[in-house]
């Protein structure tokens, strides 16, 4: 799609690709959530947007992914991708930011089907992530947020080298959630990087990516002055 090169994007590992979705990968990305990402007892995501019947969680997803894509400025985005597997869509990572042309900083989110955890998948599609973020966008730091209880999310960021960078406190089906923040420099990316990726499509929608602003906005400011970075989802890196 000439004038959306984010369609042109995409990662790839020996076992996964990460691309934009095209409308029939949404399709498919919004059964597979229907189908279960994680068990009914425990809510790893802040918005639980997994609550609800079979076509109240189709839509989150196919709403999710559109609401990005409309919203979108250089100054505030949120790359959503889908993680594809032997030619089957089987999971989603995101990539945000705000001001990264100042902070050079990105939000990660993730999940997987059920099915589908448990396999390697979620390590390839994170090592395909960070490879975006550091290689392709030149971010100095990756973040992300992990509830507490959430036992294979959190190896999965200790197994990529994130260092523990403070806790998160939300509600989550009416009850506190606390939730550990990580934080990953460059530095330690590549002392930890085990997965070789490659990305490609990059070039084209840099100018996408890249803030204009030299002063960053009213909430990076609070952000920046309180020493708190609260992200809006939690991760799910399910391995």
């Amino acid at each position: 799609m000439r004038n959306w090169p984010l369609y042109d994007l995409s990662v790839r590992t020996s076992r996964i690709e990460l691309r934009h979705p095209t409308p029939e990968d949404l399709d498919r990305l919004a059964d597979q959530a229907a189908d279960g990402v994680h068990a009914p007892g425990f809510m790893p995501f802040f918005s639980q947007w997994t609550d609800g019947d079979r076509e109240t969680v189709t839509r989150r997803v196919l709403q999710r992914h559109w609401k990005a894509m409309a919203e979108w400025t250089p100054q505030d985005w949120t790359l959503y991708l889908v993680v594809v597997h032997d030619g089957e869509v089987v999971g989603s990572q995101s990539i945000g930011a705000i001001d990264f042309g100042t902070t050079r900083e990105v939000l990660l989110t993730s999940w997987l089907g059920l099915r589908h955890q448990g396999t390697g998948l979620g390590g390839h599609a994170r090592a395909a992530s960070l490879e975006l973020a550091f290689t392709g966008l030149g971010a100095d730091h990756a973040l992300s947020v992990v509830r507490q209880g959430n036992d294979a999310s959190q190896a999965v960021c200790r197994k990529f080298g994130f260092v523990h960078d403070g806790v998160q406190t939300n509600a989550v089906r009416g009850e506190k959630a606390v939730s550990d923040r990580y934080r990953l420099s460059r530095e330690r990316w590549a002392g930890h990087r085990a997965i070789d990726a490659e990305v490609r499509g990059v070039e084209a929608a840099r100018h996408l990516f890249d803030a204009t602003a030299t002063t960053p906005t009213a909430n990076a400011l609070a952000s920046a002055l309180s020493g708190i970075r609260y992200a809006p989802e939690s991760d799910q890196a399910a391995a």
